[in-house]
């Protein structure tokens, strides 16, 4: 296992507190490039910029902000900020259109004090949040999870003659209960290509929760009608999977992240990757079929499960965080490296940034308990597989010109060998040189 050294980093001002979920990536305000969301326990919401250590916007909520998203949860098109607190008030904001609005400081300055543009309350208890297409008919949903094991599903839904967000609302589609605490939701496509909503359980377990209005036809408008659809109640629809292998103690808690990318659409045809990771240190790569990719055991705390493609070729590689800094990167084959991060964890996530040269990067955001966020924006690795330094010189065709005009054979591993050691460790004005 190799261990990295990752230096390129960004140290923002954070005064707050917050949950692990109420951080995430994505573009807030829809000009391609991805910026940083952040919610605190006092309902300040955060987002950062660029390299600017302030907050780029800040946004004032009711409640305890418990998780935050990004994405296009009203199906028109663009992304809102979605933030959600304890006591169940979800909150919409409207970047782009705020943004387009200011023209100078004063106005950027009120801009900052305005109220989201869309208000609801939900269910309180609220612990992790994903909006996604769970159901396969190209609408984005909204799942969120509650510190009860229940799950609700909910969709905007609004009059056609509305030209504002004032006349929609997000309509509950349906309640499901598990038997374990909800600490991930994700979506994964299945073995037909549909994606299927999964929802992570204690010991290294998992559900997948079925989307029964797509052969009901009609959606329950209320958690009453939703559980009466259902039949057998809001437990109904839940199919528990868990995994084989290590004995696990069944309360320690676990992670999921789906929709890994094998890197070619050939391969996709295949169903989807998912990834588990838990507290005592168990880290599992899966297909939708259930077949096992490979299992591997660390001696840290695992608390943050995310994807990420370090190497650029299409593949995401799975990356697991603990409370301590150690962080994993493993690839489809197993291959793995770890970067120790300096201080203990509050809160992490990794995803695309727009730190420097106007380009999203691949990057890890980690939150310390000293109110500092540290992103490493250039987290970017050539192979995952060690190589030798011979190895990597057989590759170019230059190495091996320069090679015969010294009249040594290529295939001569020794002289090679000889040679490579003279220049690294013993080279010296008399000796031979390339």
């Amino acid at each position: 296992m190799r261990s990295l050294s990752f230096v390129q980093r960004v140290c923002l001002d954070f005064a707050g507190t917050l949950f692990p979920h109420a951080i995430c990536l994505g573009d807030a305000d829809n000009d391609s490039l991805n910026e940083l969301v952040v919610g605190d326990t006092s309902g300040k919401l955060y987002i950062y910029k660029n390299d600017e250590s302030k907050p780029w916007i800040t946004r004032t909520c009711v409640g305890m902000l418990t998780c935050v998203g990004v994405g296009d949860i009203c199906n028109k098109g663009k992304n809102l900020v979605v933030a959600v607190g304890a006591e169940g008030w979800l909150h919409l904001f409207d970047i782009a259109a705020a943004k387009a609005e200011s023209s100078s400081q004063l106005e950027a300055t009120f801009w900052d004090e305005q109220r989201p543009c869309f208000t609801q309350h939900i269910p309180a208890n609220t612990k992790v949040m994903l909006i996604s297409d769970i159901d396969g008919d190209g609408r984005s949903e909204l799942v969120v999870g509650y510190t009860d094991r229940v799950v609700r599903a909910f969709r905007w839904e609004e009059p056609p003659d509305t030209t504002d967000l004032s006349g929609g609302q997000l309509v509950l589609l349906k309640k499901w209960l598990l038997e374990g605490q909800v600490d991930s939701l994700s979506v994964n496509p299945g073995p037909d290509g549909l994606p299927e909503l999964m929802v992570s359980q204690p010991g290294c377990g998992y559900a997948i929760l079925l989307c029964s209005w797509t052969q009901e036809g009609t959606a329950g408008h209320g958690e009453d009608s939703s559980a009466a659809s259902a039949g057998e109640g809001p437990s109904r629809d839940v199919v528990l999977h868990l995994t084989t292998g290590r004995i696990h103690n069944k309360n320690v808690s676990t992670h999921l992240i789906g929709s890994i990318s094998r890197g070619s659409k050939a391969d996709d045809t295949k169903g989807g990757l998912f990834a588990l990771c838990t507290l005592d240190g168990t880290l599992k790569l899966m297909d939708s079929s259930e077949q096992l990719l490979w299992s591997m055991q660390v001696d840290h705390q695992l608390f943050a499960l995310q994807k990420l493609d370090v190497t650029g070729d299409g593949r995401e590689e799975v990356v697991a965080c603990a409370w301590d800094g150690q962080t994993y990167i493993i690839d489809h084959n197993r291959m793995v490296v770890r970067f120790q991060f300096d201080e203990n964890v509050n809160a992490f996530c990794a995803g695309q940034y727009a730190c420097k040269g106007g380009r999203n990067n691949p990057c890890l955001v980690y939150l310390s308990f000293n109110h500092k966020i540290y992103i490493y924006w250039q987290v970017e690795l050539e192979r995952m597989e060690p190589s030798s330094l011979q190895k990597v010189l057989e590759e170019s065709a230059e190495y091996t010109a320069l090679l015969c005009k010294l009249k040594i054979d290529p295939s001569d591993t020794g002289a090679v060998r000889n040679l490579i050691g003279d220049l690294l460790y013993r080279h010296s004005e008399g000796d031979q040189t390339l």
